[in-house]
């Protein structure tokens, strides 16, 4: 992009090109507001993209519970495959086409077709000049004037600062990082349980026990050939490393059930001869996650006509290479990059593991015909250009959601109905292993709505959260954080910046009056942002 120097004046500032982020600039730009995007990396979609990330969804996403623009670029991802590549007659004639037969979600794809779709979605809004996309850059400063967020300060990959001045500011970064660097009211790690009363939260508080991180890569298996990677610099430790709540070393196919804390032997069977179409994707039903190469696959070659693909593609985001012995959310630069370093090394690690010391099922060791795909990944190496964050900086909120609004135990009878409701979400409380040396916490929750308070900071005016960074607890984050309720927070975000600009009125007044909260409801109730249940259970 052309060298600039001069602020940008724009009427919604998104700091972040995630999927919140993404909502909230269609949001605005469809509106006819004007908004400038930035992102840290070169690719938009955060951890649907640069994360690699295939989506994490609950059982009903094919029928209700996500708003109309998510599925949007559900259908659009789909409909790329159907164009693009060469599907059997009868997948491509699938209204509910699976390009991956994942079974961790009913649409695992790649990420490449995704930042296709993204940009497919945006380009008339850049084409009218109604949005301004800034990727490789990130924030470094915030101006605050008050209760009032004036402008962000972003960094682009020359080194040159830029400002962007906004009445209206969306924090859509994957770490709430303009929580930080605004002294923005904010909780970090987990809440001590006096704080809330939640069962699974610890005794005291402690902002460094986050859910761990994970540098997902790609792969696909290649009989007779090698692929083998030079041994990582740090495999020794990793080969040798066994937390004390594993049943074996952290590089092996043993691993707690996140659901039961019980051992389970994982199974790595590349490219079976299975028909992907009798896949069934149900987290409800199986979380699918015992059989390896099945679980998260983004592309499965038999769909496709014969001869078109030798292999699968397997995205690999397993308990093994989930890293946990630093914190990665933290104000301290060098701590940031040695977690994403070693989260690195681990995934690099499994990687090298598997095409060298993985027992085989007939007995043998390796599977030297492992790829890595980096040309999936875009990146050199095969890893994702991103490590998948779970956890954010969360805002202190007007409402703050616990584990009593979601638990499934907890709630009992049914979903919570929330009457400043502006939308809806569902996935079991799934937390992974922390680094404050926690196990999984993984149990059933209910349904849920998204209060409109869980968006509002308790001081700042004019700056909302648009992604993982809104108002939950360590504990509740454990549904909160998924593809489907990060898209529809980041939209509820920007479409809540338009109609006050369109109104005159602040966020808080919006939610604090009860007129004014419906006239905003008929404004999402055109987006088509689903704010209510059907009758559901708990999984």
């Amino acid at each position: 992009m052309p060298h600039r120097t001069a602020p940008y004046e724009t009427d919604v500032a998104i700091i972040g090109g995630g999927l919140g982020g993404i909502a909230a600039a269609l949001a605005v730009c469809r509106s006819g507001r004007r908004a400038v995007l930035t992102e840290v990396t070169d690719w938009l979609g955060g951890q649907l993209t640069s994360q690699a990330v295939p989506p994490d969804e609950h059982p009903w996403i094919e029928q209700f519970g996500a708003t109309a623009s998510y599925r949007e670029l559900r259908e659009g991802i789909r409909a790329y495959y159907r164009r693009a590549y060469p599907l059997r007659p009868e997948a491509a004639a699938s209204p509910t086409l699976n390009p991956g037969a994942g079974r961790v979600s009913k649409l695992c794809h790649e990420p490449r077709v995704a930042v296709a779709v993204i940009e497919e979605m945006l380009a008339p809004l850049r084409s009218a000049g109604l949005l301004e996309v800034l990727t490789e850059h990130r924030p470094v400063a915030v101006a605050m004037a008050g209760d009032r967020c004036e402008s962000v300060t972003v960094r682009g990959p020359d080194g040159t600062d830029v400002v962007v001045r906004a009445p209206y500011v969306l924090d859509a970064t994957e770490t709430g990082d303009l929580l930080e660097l605004g002294g923005i009211e904010h909780v970090t790690g987990a809440e001590a349980r006096s704080e809330h009363d939640e069962p699974h939260a610890p005794p005291v508080a402690a902002p460094g026990n986050q859910q761990g991180v994970t540098v997902c890569f790609a792969v696909s298996h290649h009989e007779g050939e090698d692929h083998r990677i030079e041994r990582p610099a740090d495999y020794d430790f990793w080969r040798s490393y066994r937390p004390e709540f594993w049943p074996g070393p952290l590089l092996g196919f043993l691993a707690p059930d996140p659901r039961t804390l019980e051992t389970t032997d994982r199974r790595f069977v590349p490219n079976p001869d299975t028909d992907p179409l009798d896949v069934a994707a149900d987290q409800s039903a199986d979380a699918g996650d015992k059989e390896l190469w099945g679980f998260r696959r983004i592309l499965a070659r038999r769909l496709f006509t014969d001869g078109a693909f030798d292999s699968d593609i397997c995205l690999v985001n397993w308990p093994m290479n989930d890293y946990w012995l630093t914190p990665y959310v933290d104000d301290d630069p060098a701590v940031v990059a040695t977690a994403e370093e070693q989260a690195r090394q681990l995934s690099l690690s499994l990687l090298y593991w598997l095409q060298t010391e993985a027992p085989r099922p007939n007995g043998g060791t390796g599977f030297p015909g492992l790829r890595p795909r980096g040309d999936v990944t875009g990146t050199v190496d095969g890893l994702a250009k991103a490590a998948y964050v779970r956890e954010a900086r969360r805002i202190r909120a007007v409402t703050t959601v616990t584990e009593h609004d979601v638990s499934a135990d907890l709630l009992g009878s049914g979903p919570l109905v929330r009457k400043d409701s502006v939308g809806v979400g569902s996935y079991r409380l799934d937390l992974h292993p922390s680094t404050g040396g926690d196990n999984y916490i993984d149990v059933p929750s209910m349904p849920f709505e998204i209060p409109l308070g869980a968006l509002l900071p308790v001081r700042v005016t004019n700056l909302l959260p648009a992604g993982k960074n809104l108002g939950t607890t360590h504990v509740s984050n454990g549904c909160f954080r998924l593809h489907p309720v990060e898209w529809n927070v980041g939209e509820v975000a920007g479409a809540l910046a338009v109609h006050a600009l369109a109104t005159g009125s602040t966020p808080h007044e919006v939610h604090a009056d009860p007129d004014r909260f419906e006239q905003f409801n008929h404004r999402l109730d055109r987006l088509g942002v689903e704010r209510h249940w059907p009758v559901v259970g708990s999984y």
